[in-house]
């Protein structure tokens, strides 16, 4: 399961600090500088200009500092994602240069918010983070099973190729939205799957209208799931499944897209952001289900995030490989469309993201160093099922068998973790 839109810092920054607070044994962990173990000032970012208020844009200014802080609000506005953006995020002053600065995540939430009428119009909320008194639920679960400091999303800029990445192991050279392009006829995980006879289902939790599930879930962009309606289903039917035991081999779980389930942050009145607590909560129903269920003693959930959702990070997208030689198609009147440079191709990955794996096999309280991207979740089910790579990015990717106990099952009983919280302000303005 990926959920929306949210940074490593941004969610688990803060665990060191947890862990302190909660007994839990101090692990190498590269979160938030005033957190961890070796402690160091609080990161700052260049914010703007105060002699440019709205309704001028932003003018990005270094004697002006925005400091990161513990965000009170659980339905921040949106900050952007797309590919200017992340490259803008990279270096500010030269974003297709493979020199990373890391300066520009203020600057792009200012403008989002001054371009879309929303409140935070100095762009503080980039440099916003939460804590186990906000995300209870995934704090508990990240210090009882296995996690990484070096998960990245696969490629820098928004969901929908991020998407593709999580199912086919590449964009086919998109960095947008298809809008209009036919549908991709990449190899996807699941039809690597289907034709070695494994089992799968994708389970949706936004429904259209009408028996037709596949537009609630991200393979709708792959001309491929339209031969197998039946294995998309409810995602309420996850939790049926799981107590029945008749889970199939391999399952997605879509969020709650529409619904505000999803941790994706406010974007306007038409598509509003849900809670970062209504989220977590929806997710800890799987999750929970599973443990509870017949089906925990042989399985894997992974939980991660699409991509960054443009909040601060302070570790740089990694170098990487092309997974299939295909340069960016639809660049437009991108930045890599009138100047080039490394960063200008599928070489790097995007942002960090949070991760938690869970299962009866995970290590307990355990941190991987590794880097990776979340291709390696196909590296993984492809390990399992001996199936080949689907390209060279997949095939580059750790097996994730170093979060495992295979032979001891440290979680065979699982643990009871909290009720996530879900009385924090939902205020859709300042953070």
């Amino acid at each position: 399961m990926a959920q929306e839109n949210r940074g490593f810092l941004h969610y688990f920054g803060a665990l060191p600090k947890y862990w302190a607070d909660n007994g839990y044994t101090a692990e190498q962990f590269d979160g938030l500088p005033q957190f961890n173990t070796t402690a160091g000032p609080p990161p700052t970012n260049p914010g703007c200009d105060p002699a440019f208020p709205p309704p001028s844009g932003c003018h990005f200014d270094t004697n002006n500092m925005v400091q990161s802080f513990h965000m009170v609000n659980k339905c921040v506005e949106n900050v952007l994602p797309f590919w200017d953006y992340s490259h803008i995020d990279f270096n500010f002053m030269d974003p297709v240069s493979g020199t990373a600065t890391l300066d520009g995540f203020v600057y792009n939430a200012a403008n989002e918010a001054r371009g879309s009428n929303f409140s935070d119009v100095n762009g503080m909320r980039a440099m916003g983070y939460y804590t186990g008194d906000d995300l209870n639920y995934y704090y508990f679960m990240v210090s009882n099973f296995g996690t990484s400091d070096r998960w990245f999303s696969p490629v820098m800029t928004q969901t929908q190729p991020n998407r593709m990445y999580l199912l086919s192991a590449t964009s086919a050279g998109h960095i947008r939205p298809l809008e209009g392009s036919p549908l991709l006829t990449n190899k996807t995980i699941f039809q690597a799957l289907q034709e070695a006879g494994i089992s799968w289902k994708v389970y949706v939790s936004d429904p259209v209208a009408g028996p037709n599930l596949i537009p609630g879930s991200a393979m709708s962009m792959f001309s491929f799931a339209y031969k197998f309606p039946q294995n998309f289903v409810p995602a309420s039917n996850f939790m049926t499944d799981a107590a029945n035991g008749t889970l199939p081999q391999v399952a997605m779980i879509e969020p709650g897209y529409s619904s505000g389930n999803d941790e994706h942050p406010f974007e306007n009145a038409q598509e509003p952001g849900g809670s970062v607590e209504t989220g977590a909560r929806y997710v800890s129903g799987f999750i929970n289900a599973l443990m509870r269920s017949p089906s925990w003693k042989d399985s894997v959930f992974m939980l991660t995030w699409d991509e960054f959702g443009g909040f601060y990070d302070d570790v740089a997208p990694q170098p990487t490989v092309s997974p299939d030689g295909i340069p960016p198609v639809d660049l437009g009147n991108a930045i890599c469309s009138r100047s080039t440079g490394p960063t200008c191709d599928f070489v790097y990955t995007g942002y960090r993201l949070p991760l938690i794996v869970v299962s009866p096999f995970s290590k307990k309280h355990y941190v991987s160093h590794t880097v990776a991207d979340y291709t390696a979740i196909l590296k993984f089910i492809e390990s399992r099922f001996n199936l080949p790579s689907l390209t060279a990015r997949d095939a580059a990717q750790m097996d994730m068998t170093e979060f495992f106990d295979f032979s001891d099952a440290p979680w065979s009983t699982p643990p009871s973790p909290p009720v996530q919280f879900k009385n924090g302000p939902c205020l859709d303005t300042l953070p």
